[in-house]
């Protein structure tokens, strides 16, 4: 991981501890009086990780069109909190799924009201959950060399992807796309390539590599995917070489073209617009690049502010930049709001690293 990543930084303290304290549930319930909501049927939900092992990761509903947030939104539904560090959330079936990674939990919520509708416990350190169809959706893992097979519809582990070559207690999982049958996922920390899963079978049946610790991977309109890697960190065992963007074809599942940045950049966040021709990533500022591109940008369409940002969506309505600045990862984030040309819309507080956001459309 690198060290100088700002969503990196949280996960090398997580590495410090030992693996077997990893594996025991930290999540505290405090119940509390509930609230009745109804969320907009369009706006931003916010996974905000709080603190590792403290137990107070959040959930926010931002409305961008009439600019409010409802923030505590799972507390307040339910009742309890939501646990140890919120990584992700995806929205299925009108039900988001929240991955809460060091609580080892995932929670259904009904999408309308923010009331749980039902959980699956006992992963690792879950990361990311992509569906394939209302009986079958993937898990990966941190600290696992499994990526977990659940049922959405009985909230049950029914099964598992064993990655070959990878260790169980230094394997690691990480985001996933679909084209086709084929589910394409980065193998991230301490770990060099992206894996092709046949969703009929479920299993690994090619594995390229790309190089040092990819992380995030996009699909564009044209069916090629995108994957950042961020190069690792100096000293790490593994490795440390620049970081790179690269394009692959997944119909012969190659590298057709790389952009390689400077060693000891630390970019992170590879995401895509709504139309699916523009990348964007965090890099100090927030770059953008066409699909199309034949270098790199040089500059940024959003300067570095001397701030962390932590996590980056672009709306997928009006193209809008959405940042995550964790700030100093003690008090509550912030959330900016660019126009595509980078023009500041709006800002508010969220909970504590906001790190991920899940669009409802």
């Amino acid at each position: 991981m690198h060290i100088t990543s700002p969503r990196l930084t949280i996960l090398r303290c997580m590495i410090a501890v030992s693996y077997c304290c990893i594996l025991q549930s930290c999540m505290k319930w405090d119940y509390g009086r509930e609230e009745e909501f109804t969320i907009p049927s369009h706006g931003l939900f916010i996974t905000n990780e709080g603190n590792y092992q403290y137990g107070n990761a959040t959930l926010s509903f931002y409305d961008p069109t009439s600019k409010t947030v409802e923030n505590e939104l799972f507390f307040r539904a339910n009742g309890y909190r939501l646990g140890d560090v919120a990584q992700s959330m995806t929205i299925h079936d009108d039900k988001g799924w929240i991955v809460v990674d060091n609580s080892h939990v995932i929670f259904a919520i009904d999408t309308r009201t923010g009331k749980e509708t039902g959980r699956i416990e006992d992963f690792t350190a879950a990361r990311y959950i992509h569906f394939l169809n209302d009986r079958k959706a993937y898990v990966t893992q941190l600290w696992d060399n499994r990526i977990f097979i659940i049922d959405p519809a009985t909230y049950s582990i029914s099964g598992y992807i064993t990655v070959p070559d990878m260790e169980m207690g230094n394997g690691s999982t990480e985001q996933m796309v679909q084209q086709g049958r084929y589910v394409y996922c980065t193998c991230w920390s301490y770990q060099n390539s992206v894996i092709k899963i046949d969703t009929e079978t479920d299993c690994v049946v090619d594995r390229l590599i790309v190089g040092l610790q990819p992380s995030s991977i996009a699909l564009d309109s044209n069916g090629k995917l995108w994957v950042l890697t961020d190069g690792g960190y100096e000293g790490s065992p593994y490795g440390h070489e620049p970081p790179t963007i690269c394009r692959i074809d997944p119909s012969t599942f190659s590298v057709e073209q790389r952009f390689t940045m400077r060693l000891g950049e630390s970019p992170s966040e590879l995401q895509i617009n709504g139309s699916g021709d523009t990348l964007y990533w965090i890099n100090g500022g927030i770059w953008s690049m066409k699909i199309d591109s034949q270098a790199l940008p040089s500059d940024p369409v959003i300067p570095d502010q001397g701030t962390i940002y932590y996590g980056l969506t672009i709306s997928p309505f009006a193209g809008d930049i959405y940042i995550a600045d964790a700030i100093d990862y003690q008090q509550q984030g912030m959330i900016y709001r660019y126009s595509p040309q980078g023009t500041l819309i709006d800002r508010f507080y969220v909970g504590v690293n906001p790190g991920a956001f899940c669009w409802k459309q």
